[in-house]
């Protein structure tokens, strides 16, 4: 763990974003630029929800985020070939010119966020540049990387997050009067568009502005963890020095954090029940989800605080037994490490109450939709349990500490759609 912490003012070098030639869908060539666009690879985790998209269009951009066959050799092959018939055919074609891209998003609540797509020089933590904020799983970085070798390509941008409001944030919203490139709604309500930014005096303000500045992963802490993989393996200067990356200025436009829910599959709610009695207090909701979600929110503002579902009921979980804190939760990490949700989860109630394995599948899901994880619990005889999310500023002071979170405990958004612009390193 590395205690040093950064800061702005002390980080080397800040943020170095530069332009590229965007690969992106030709209109004509596609059903609708909405039916070839998908939430990031690791959202499309149901396998009703991937066949969903393939039938959207053909040329879907979930046949290349995750191409289906019998090996992962065969699968990234497959995308590799999928990606040079697509250029060949003129589905996806590039941008005449190098560019910056600024993307917009709204729904329909009023909600707006922009930021700006582009090439990031890829750094290590210790630079203290780009910070993340939660570990990852090797398996998972090694699949990426596979497939990005066989495409020679970033398929889709990770998101971060950065606080400047100056001369960078300016620029996107001088482009955002703009006619833009494209405009799409996709099916979840949600209008996307974009804009290139070719003009070499905006370039440069937008670079200089971001020079001052770091950035934290809100989300794609594999893919970045990817880019600094493939990076290595190269002799610099490469195109893999450089990753894609949308950065948004929260200062300007802040995320949502919403929780990531835990689904137990083996542990049924009476079990979990049982198990926590004595160690925290235990009340019964029997009220309508988001009122039971109201409960958990009061709670959670005077300690830790969870809420269990799938017996058609729901549970508030709280005030648990200091001393059992003090034996389970490790006291080498900052006091706002060790009193987040997430750790006492992990470190309490997984580990040493329950004994389950965070990282097997067969035993926990991590899901992002709270009905969802309910209804899955109830349907399974598992146990969901609900989380209240995290502010940013708390990620983002413990991400300066060097200091990760336990895996999957923030979920930020809105995320951005894959599809509407890629990047080829050939280009």
């Amino acid at each position: 763990m590395n205690t040093a912490g950064h800061s702005e003012a002390t980080a080397r070098r800040g943020l170095e974003l530069n332009p590229f030639r965007g690969l992106r869908y030709d209109p004509d060539r596609v059903g609708s630029l909405a039916a070839v666009t998908s939430p990031p690879y690791d959202v499309v985790v149901r396998p009703d929800g991937l066949h969903h998209l393939q039938s959207a269009d053909p040329h879907n951009i979930v046949r290349l985020i995750l191409p289906q066959a019998a090996t992962p050799e065969a699968r990234n092959e497959q995308a590799a070939d999928t990606l040079r018939r697509w250029l060949d055919e003129g589905v996806l074609t590039a941008d005449p010119d190098p560019a910056l891209y600024v993307y917009e998003q709204r729904d329909g609540d009023g909600m707006l966020q922009r930021g700006i797509i582009g090439a990031l020089r890829v750094s290590e933590p210790a630079e203290g540049v780009v910070l993340p904020h939660e570990d990852v799983m090797p398996p998972v970085v090694a699949d990426r990387a596979a497939l990005m070798r066989a495409t020679r390509a970033n398929l889709e941008p990770l998101l971060l997050t950065y606080r400047g409001n100056g001369a960078a944030a300016e620029v996107v919203e001088e482009t955002a009067e703009r006619p833009p490139l494209l405009a799409t709604t996709t099916e979840d309500g949600f209008r996307h568009r974009l804009w290139a930014v070719t003009d070499p005096a905006d370039v440069r303000r937008i670079q200089s502005d971001l020079a001052h500045h770091q950035a934290l992963i809100a989300d794609g802490h594999h893919r970045w963890a990817t880019y600094r993989r493939l990076r290595a393996e190269q002799p610099s200067p490469s195109p893999w020095d450089h990753g894609l990356v949308l950065l948004v200025d929260t200062a300007r436009y802040p995320l949502r954090v919403r929780a990531i829910h835990r689904l137990l599959h083996r542990l049924p709610v009476a079990d979990a029940l049982a198990a926590v009695s004595g160690l925290f207090r235990v009340r019964r909701i029997d009220k309508p989800l988001p009122e039971a979600l109201a409960a958990l929110a009061d709670a959670a503002c005077a300690g830790n605080a969870f809420l269990f579902a799938g017996d058609g009921t729901f549970h508030l979980v709280d005030r648990p037994d200091p001393d059992l804190l003090a034996r389970t939760v490790p006291a080498d990490r900052p006091a706002a490490w060790r009193s987040l949700d997430a750790t006492v989860l992990h470190a309490t109630l997984l580990d040493h109450v329950w004994h389950i394995p965070e990282d097997s599948p067969a035993h926990i899901a991590y899901i992002h939709d709270t009905a969802a994880t309910v209804e899955k619990a109830e349907r399974d005889g598992g146990t969901a349990v609900l989380l209240h999310p995290v502010h940013e500023e708390v990620v983002r002071d413990l991400a300066r500490q060097g200091v990760t979170m336990p895996r999957k405990s923030t979920s930020f958004g809105p995320k951005p759609a894959s599809g509407l612009v890629l990047r080829a390193l050939e280009l």
